[in-house]
């Protein structure tokens, strides 16, 4: 099997070209094995393009535990240009994913802006944020990001009675000035911290929108792979128009024996 890998903003991925639907793509041991470090090719998820009736491709995103997941940002740009790698696509696509449409255009210089979906569901609570940008997030204000035992109180929130059976991503956030923040953040299906979060940065930008942290409809977020934008259009209570702009780097790619 031929595989490709990109990162962005070192979220990495395995992507394949699954066009032809030969991948097993309920083989969740098999997902797992070749998105493990040492025993396999190692990445934070496995993306497949397949073919989509009404759109360009379709994206079918799993975490590094084998099982399919909610919308992933980041890989939503890597697939982006991949598609692109592949001829599937030119500047521009809209393509589908678990969470539905999606639009995005790809820059010369390889940056790619992904139109997340609409937010108009944000639960304000006295020490967090917690809203849906395609996947459920956790968002808390912290002093000293760096300082953070991301996993452990990450996967305290994670597991909590607050969120249930199912869980939430987890992201601490410090304000370094009205429209920076350094975000770290704990994905579950990975289980730990991860360089950076599509969806998570996407969920910072809203939330210290919402509390009063910034008033600019432009953030830029610091994770620990690199820098991110979000831009929105606030109508009422509904954040809308809402992008994800940052790089999709191709690493490598190669073949691999199922």
């Amino acid at each position: 099997m031929q595989f490709f890998k990109y990162q962005g903003t070192g979220n990495d991925f395995i992507l394949i070209d699954n066009r032809a639907n030969f991948f097993p793509k309920n083989d969740t041991k098999l997902i797992e094995k070749l998105c493990d470090r040492r025993f396999g090719i190692g990445a934070d998820g496995l993306i497949l393009l397949e073919n989509d009736k009404i759109s360009d491709f379709r994206m079918v995103y799993y975490n590094s535990d084998g099982n399919e997941s909610s919308m992933c940002g980041n890989g939503g740009r890597c697939i982006v240009a991949f598609a692109q790698q592949l001829g599937v696509i030119q500047n521009e696509t809209h393509f589908v994913a678990v969470d539905g449409p999606h639009y995005a255009k790809i820059s010369s210089d390889g940056i790619v802006s992904l139109q997340m979906k609409d937010v108009d569901s944000i639960q304000l609570a006295a020490d967090y944020v917690f809203m849906n940008t395609g996947s459920p997030h956790h968002v808390a204000l912290v002093e000293d990001v760096k300082s953070v035992p991301v996993k452990e109180w990450g996967s305290e929130i994670r597991y909590s009675n607050l969120y249930g059976k199912s869980g939430t991503n987890v992201n601490f956030v410090e304000p370094i000035s009205e429209t920076l923040f350094a975000v770290r953040t704990y994905e579950r299906g990975v289980e730990d911290e991860t360089l950076s979060c599509g969806t998570g940065v996407t969920a910072v930008a809203i939330a210290m929108n919402a509390i009063g942290k910034t008033q600019s409809n432009e953030v830029h977020l610091l994770v620990e792979g690199g820098q991110l934008k979000v831009t929105f259009r606030k109508e009422g209570t509904t954040y809308t128009n809402v992008f994800l702009i940052g790089p999709a780097t191709f690493v490598f790619n190669g073949t691999v024996t199922l």
